[in-house]
């Protein structure tokens, strides 16, 4: 049967992976949704309807959410904006909560089910490296940075809209994305490019928890049948130290391992002027003071629950940088690649 799918952000690196997935199925009518300003190179060949508009301006939706009386509909709402710099961006909160709102509202007015996807960030930290698992009320107030206050209150939004407006919707929690298809520069493909392309010399003691954007991209799609009403669902991997990470990425593209592992307090000390030299490359920063707690926070977190309802499963680490290396030397982001003997 028939099935409609609105994704919004699709020309990003999480929507991209979801609407290639979802085209797949040739019973898929997908609905991409991309701003006025963005470059469709993401879907490319990808069999999808594109539509321009912009969650932040209601009336720009009407369009692509005009649905056929019957049809089943799920939105895939992956548009926001992703921040990790110092200083305050009032786009971030307009986008992330005021877009989301909109959202809220066009898929209650035709019944919809929404996916929405939020961040681990938005789940408070646990102290003494304990296991986070899914949390169902959520508080700005509890989390740090300002992207995960503004993922915090959507999330807190969507889910009184479920308690109290009859929105049938789910919660999705990624962790830090990895993978091809990142068609922008988010943070760790930015990594694995500086550090291939020889201009990261050292790192940082720290790490976090890295998943393939691919897996995430199944566990969203899976959401979208039998993700339960008012749940919400960690998609994750596991932790990894920074170092290590780029070991593997050492071994999968022949480059030497960094050996300058420095201390957190010299980060830290350094961290506004990477700002400044990633703002003269204009590129997003490696160090930032965010990202830098981040590396250092509790990221233990746990997947079973998504595991057990959404089938949700993880590739190898090492799978995903080797895919990720050749994608980035296809595009041309990095000028060779290459293999170990």
């Amino acid at each position: 049967m028939k099935k409609i799918f609105i994704v919004t952000g699709a020309a990003g690196f999480l929507g991209n992976n979801v609407v290639r997935l979802l085209a797949k199925n040739p019973d898929n009518d997908i609905r991409a949704l991309l701003l006025p300003s963005d470059k469709s190179d993401a879907l490319a060949g990808v069999r999808c309807t594109v539509f321009r508009g912009d969650v932040t301006r209601n009336e720009s939706l009407s369009h692509i959410f005009d649905v056929p009386d019957g049809v089943q509909t799920y939105v895939i709402h992956c548009a926001s904006v992703v921040y990790i710099k110092s200083r305050f961006n009032k786009s971030v909160s307009e986008v992330n909560v005021g877009g989301t709102k909109n959202i809220v509202d066009r898929v209650m007015s035709i019944g919809a089910k929404l996916v929405y996807i939020s961040s681990v960030h938005a789940i408070p930290e646990k102290p003494n490296h304990a296991e986070i698992e899914e949390v169902y009320d959520f508080d700005p107030g509890l989390v740090k940075g300002l992207y995960a206050k503004t993922k915090a209150e959507a999330a807190a939004y969507v889910l009184d809209c479920v308690r109290h407006k009859g929105l049938d919707a789910c919660i999705i929690h990624p962790s830090g994305l990895v993978g091809p298809g990142d068609y922008g520069r988010s943070h760790l493909t930015q990594l694995i490019v500086d550090f291939v392309s020889g201009r990261l010399t050292a790192c940082v003691r720290g790490g976090y928890d890295f998943v393939d954007v691919r897996d995430v991209a199944e566990g969203v799609v899976s959401a979208c049948e039998y993700g339960k009403r008012g749940s919400c669902y960690i998609l994750s991997n596991k932790y990894i130290e920074i170092k290590d990470f780029l070991d593997i990425v050492s071994r999968e593209s022949g480059r030497r391992p960094i050996r300058t592992v420095l201390p957190m307090w010299l980060a830290k000390a350094t961290a506004p002027l990477s700002e400044l030299y990633y703002a003269l490359l204009k590129q997003p920063p490696l160090y930032t003071s965010y990202s830098l707690y981040t590396i250092t926070s509790n990221s233990n977190f746990s997947n079973a629950k998504a595991r057990k309802e959404l089938s949700y499963t993880v590739r190898d680490l090492r799978d995903t940088v080797r895919d990720t290396l050749e994608w980035l030397g296809e595009h041309k982001r990095i000028k060779l690649i290459l293999r170990p003997v």
